[in-house]
């Protein structure tokens, strides 16, 4: 199915789940702010929270330095 994320299209595997794409994209779960569908996903959801075909995502990661 594809999806969008940060603006670009991708082409994911069916029921896939927020946290399942985070990870698969090698980001930690706990450093990334998820907004589905123009809603923010606790990442306490993001196991349950399931992709379907023209989900839109917004992946923030926060990182430190100084």
């Amino acid at each position: 199915m594809k999806i969008i994320c940060n603006g670009k299209e991708m082409d994911v595997k069916d029921s896939l789940t927020i946290e399942k794409l985070v990870v698969d994209l090698d980001l930690n779960p706990a450093t990334v702010v998820v907004e589905c569908n123009g809603s923010i996903v606790l990442p306490d959801n993001y196991a349950e929270q399931q992709l379907s075909e023209g989900s839109v995502l917004e992946l923030i990661r926060f990182v430190g330095g100084g």
